[in-house]
């Protein structure tokens, strides 16, 4: 039986946000227009845009409100940022009008801005993989950390990112009792949402969560992905993570048993 899949992030979006227990951990996200762009700018400052249909981080760009902190009285300006490069604007039309020729026909949403924990003045952000288990349960079979390259806005492994264990970001900020209080809520957010999920798609077999923790140590769900890649997880020190995934991944049909992936 064929793995369900879902590409569009607002259809993700809408079904989770159904579930009161779970929208607490959803950023704020409307579809791009120049009206949210406006109103999501003055209530967080920061947004992200993302394409609704994409993959690796492709198309992702960040935008806040700037002032030059060098000219007393600055006026209000706009700061577009994709890949490592940025750029000024005078007016929110001035932008609009950028943007709309960078996204062309695409649908995009607007994400209220995170401000995350850093890892040696990088951001990171944790990918969470939640499988169906063989006994027809979902289980949080492994976490890893993901640091953005230097000046990049993103931390994909395809835009240059670095995969770490969890432990390593998270370690200076907490305690273990506090580690282990934030892991274990991690691991039943990641359930639910799976569950959510399959609520509404039947046939779903896997997630992965791209999960960012902010300065308040809360927990927010940048984006669910359900085709998630299972080859970071082999990084890991500890062996006996990867055999389990790669084992509930032959049970669902997404590996053979014969694959080394």
């Amino acid at each position: 039986m064929t793995i369900q899949r879902i590409a569009s992030k607002w259809e993700k979006t809408r079904i989770l946000k159904q579930r009161e227990h779970i929208r607490q951990y959803i950023p704020e996200t409307r579809k791009y227009s120049l009206e949210h762009l406006r109103v999501m700018l003055h209530l967080h400052g920061v947004v992200y845009l993302k394409p609704d249909r994409g993959t690796y981080g492709n198309g992702v760009m960040s935008i806040e409100n700037w002032n030059d902190e060098l000219i007393e009285d600055s006026p209000q300006q706009y700061k577009l940022r994709h890949g490592i490069q940025s750029e000024v604007f005078p007016t929110i039309e001035e932008l609009h009008e950028v943007l709309t020729e960078r996204i062309g026909n695409r649908e995009y949403l607007i994400q209220k801005g995170i401000t995350m924990l850093t890892y040696r003045r990088r951001k990171f952000d944790l990918r969470a993989l939640v499988q169906k288990s063989p006994q027809g349960n979902w289980e949080a079979t492994g976490f890893i950390a993901r640091i953005a390259a230097l000046n990049k806005i993103i931390t994909n492994h395809h835009s240059g990112g670095a995969i770490t264990p969890i432990e390593e970001v998270l370690g200076p900020y907490l305690l273990p009792k506090q580690f282990a209080s934030l892991y274990k809520e991690m691991k039943t957010v990641g359930v639910q949402v799976a569950n959510q999920l399959n609520s509404k798609l039947p046939r779903l077999k896997e997630i992965g969560l791209d999960i960012a923790i902010d300065e308040q140590f809360n927990i927010w769900i940048l984006e669910v992905n359900t085709l998630p890649a299972l080859f970071p997880f082999k990084t890991l020190e500890d062996k006996s993570i990867y055999k389990r995934i790669h084992r509930y991944a032959i049970a669902y049909g997404r590996l053979k048993s014969s694959a080394k992936q």
